[in-house]
């Protein structure tokens, strides 16, 4: 295994830790000996080890004169836990490869400290990747009033997400279904619009296999406030927290009525302000399922960071509901080439994972 290799199967190894350790990174790492692994572990839980430290932990001696190949700066910091930095000096690795400089100002520094202590240090292989797996967490570390948004949106090959009579179950397959209750694990709150919530009556709840440290929030973007009571997301309101996000001009009647049932009213006149209501109530990470008019006019106004599109071999023609409405019209040499970071096939349909440039 050369390092090129063992960098993809720690990048491979720290998605373990997603749903489990944010607001920390994902991070993998994997020990080499003469080419071979000898020991190799992942962030698994907030708060607990590092990869670094469980791939020495099970490297044990053969760590000495070895490489470690790491998806992100070893922290030279104390924190919950010790410094990695002092673990890989003290454990006599000779050369340390990592993907990524760590950007958080607490915590860098940690490859400077090993080059001072005499260990080789590389960083930058498969560093795109990388960026791709933690964009939540650098989102978080930027300058910013907003969430790192992603939209989801599951499509037949026309590019509907529901039939004429507004029902889309389902058009994606079994095994889209199951990777996006992984997906919800991984984010501080999910979200649809209004029409969605009254035609779907989803739960907005994580029910896969990983579970979530922290559940996330339910958002509904609801101009009018007009959500009924016998609705899924309102009636369990007071068991997940749920935020609904109105106009200024919502009937007060109405906003009352959502108060009483435990839910979370957020007054905002355009997507922007909501947006950062959002974030000041401490939500880094925003995952829209939907609908159409929703997905579109946040996607029109740059505010999706990135886009996970399911694709189903299905087609349903012009009466069916458009993924997404409202989009601005645009000359071909103006528009936005989006970045593909994966590609992937769930039974029949087909993933695919865009990163707005």
């Amino acid at each position: 295994m050369n390092e090129r290799e063992a960098m993809a199967r720690a990048l491979d190894l720290a998605w373990r830790g997603w749903g489990r350790v944010q607001p920390n990174p994902l991070v993998g790492a994997v020990v080499l000996q003469n080419g071979e692994p000898v020991g190799e572990g992942w962030h698994p839980e907030f708060g607990d080890r590092h990869a670094e430290a469980v791939a020495l932990a099970r490297a044990g001696e053969q760590a000495r004169g070895a490489t470690m190949v790491v998806t992100l700066e070893p922290c030279s910091h104390q924190g919950k836990q010790p410094p990695c930095t002092e673990a890989i000096i003290r454990s006599g690795i000779r050369r340390v490869v990592a993907a990524l400089p760590d950007p958080n100002p607490a915590a860098a520094g940690g490859g400077d400290r090993l080059r001072e202590a005499g260990v080789e240090v590389e960083l930058g292989p498969l560093s795109d990747a990388a960026a791709a797996q933690n964009a939540i967490f650098l989102h978080s570390l930027a300058p910013t009033t907003h969430p790192y948004v992603a939209l989801k949106l599951a499509t037949t090959l026309d590019g509907r997400i529901a039939d004429g009579y507004g029902r889309s179950r389902w058009i994606s397959g079994a095994e889209s279904r199951d990777y996006v209750q992984w997906l919800r694990a991984g984010f501080d709150a999910i979200a649809v619009g209004g029409r969605t919530a009254r035609l779907d009556d989803p739960s907005l709840t994580v029910r896969g296999k990983v579970q979530p440290r922290v559940p996330p929030r339910r958002v509904v973007f609801d101009s009018a406030a007009d959500l009924g009571p016998q609705l899924t997301l309102i009636r369990t309101a007071s068991e997940v927290p749920t935020l609904a996000v109105v106009s200024p001009k919502a009937d007060v009647s109405r906003v009352k009525r959502l108060e009483a049932g435990g839910v979370t009213v957020l007054r905002a006149g355009t997507l922007d302000e909501s947006l950062q209501s959002l974030y000041g109530l401490g939500i880094r990470s925003l995952l829209i399922e939907g609908g159409g008019q929703l997905a579109g006019a946040l996607m029109g106004a740059g505010l999706v960071n990135r886009y996970y599109w399911f694709q189903s071999p299905l087609w349903l023609g012009d009466g069916g509901v458009p993924a997404l409405a409202g989009l601005p019209s645009r000359h071909l040499e103006q528009a936005q080439r989006w970045r593909v970071i994966e590609r992937q096939v769930l039974g029949e349909d087909t993933l695919l994972v865009l990163d707005r440039p």
